[in-house]
């Protein structure tokens, strides 16, 4: 783990580099009212919103959240909006010229979905005395809890596509067919994996907060 935080940006670098895509975020969201393009709108707005969660987080709820999960949550959420704008002067998207682009940004997310349902499950492990829950559980717990996530958003994929088609508008979500589904969950799963491999390294202090305030409640 030494050797994996020691290839990582240092902390002020960590910041700055969520700063950087923040701003890039606010640009694209210009980009798509510039275009009049609502899927760039939306993707643009939820991901700035989701930028927010940390310092939400972080001031409401005391739930620490460093520099690397800050700048994991905007990576995350800044690649899939970028995807949805595309490169300066091409006609087309990200997920639709770059074959790889959609199976990263599922991963990515995936991660982040792994990554709170193991916060949350380790902080129950901590804080009740009549819990316990063996670390083979917690991993295919979570991988079974990133599927499950993944299958609901295929869902509102496929009711968003259908809708659109409906309307006679252009979908802000798009299905591309079986087998990109398939594999959709391949790499879901690879991002939950991820996380239950070595998510406890880096969300220690995340599920400590959790179960402190689990603690607090009972007393």
């Amino acid at each position: 783990m030494r050797n994996i935080s020691g290839l990582l940006p240092s902390q002020e670098q960590q910041r700055r580099l969520t700063y950087f895509m923040e701003i890039g975020l606010i640009g694209m969201l210009f980009v798509g009212i510039e275009r009049g393009n609502g899927g760039i709108v939306l993707n643009t707005a939820v991901a700035l919103a989701v930028t927010q969660l940390p310092p939400l987080l972080e001031r409401d709820y005391e739930i620490p959240m460093d520099p690397r999960l800050t700048l994991w949550i905007t990576t995350a959420v800044f690649l899939h909006a970028f995807g949805t704008v595309g490169l300066p002067g091409a006609t087309k998207t990200l997920y639709s010229q770059v074959w790889w682009w959609d199976h990263m940004t599922h991963a990515l997310s995936a991660s982040l979905v792994a990554g709170a349902g193991y916060a949350t499950v380790r902080a129950l492990h901590e804080h009740a005395d009549g819990i316990h829950f063996p670390q083979r559980f917690v991993a295919v717990f979570i991988l079974l809890f990133v599927l499950a996530f993944g299958v609901l958003w295929e869902i509102l994929e496929f009711a968003i596509a259908l809708s659109a088609q409906a309307l006679g508008i252009r979908a802000v979500l798009t299905q591309y067919g079986l087998a990109d589904t398939m594999l959709d969950f391949v790499f879901n799963s690879i991002g939950g994996l991820i996380v239950a491999l070595w998510g406890g390294a880096y969300l220690a202090d995340v599920t400590g907060a959790i179960r402190d305030r689990l603690d607090a409640r009972d007393d």
